[in-house]
């Protein structure tokens, strides 16, 4: 028997991010079908996950992408029209459980235009970089963030 690995997904008008977070899959097998049908199957430790699940609208097979790393597999799937979709799903109702909103990647449709998420085209997906540069950009948030928390120190104890 399967079991269905934590699937996070966000959104853009023209894409769908799709992350399955399953540390040191094997056996990695990905079909996409233009009517937005998205079927994963994998092992990890000699345990099989799968996940089949139909998407809102359709997809450009051709024009998608996926990079299977350690740490997850991340898809960029291509939506046949540059729209935004009210769910990930094509069924209504309450999603199932394995399935999370993907908040480090999520852009509110208003602020699309604005710099702050991630793009398709800044995940190399040839090479497995994008985890390398996620984790420079977290340092980069982090020292911005003690560099203001030490000016509010330095304020809060100075003397009169």
């Amino acid at each position: 028997m399967s079991r269905h690995p934590y699937v996070k997904w966000a959104q853009r008008s023209d894409k769908i991010f799709i992350t399955v977070d399953l540390l040191d899959a094997k056996d990695v097998k990905l079909k996409l079908e233009p009517d937005g049908r998205f079927i994963f199957s994998a092992t990890k430790d000699s345990i099989p996950y799968e996940v089949d699940i139909e998407l809102f609208d359709k997809i450009n097979v051709e024009e998608s992408k996926y990079n299977v790393g350690a740490r997850g597999i991340v898809y960029a799937i291509k939506k046949a029209e540059k729209k935004w979709w009210d769910r990930l799903l094509k069924q209504e109702g309450k999603p199932p459980v394995f399935l999370r909103v993907d908040w480090d990647k999520w852009v509110d449709e208003e602020d699309e235009n604005e710099k702050g998420g991630r793009g398709f085209d800044d995940v190399d997906f040839s090479s497995g970089n994008h985890e390398k540069s996620r984790v420079k950009e977290r340092k980069k948030r982090r020292s911005t963030l003690n560099k203001f928390l030490g000016k509010l120190r330095l304020d809060c104890f100075r003397k009169p």
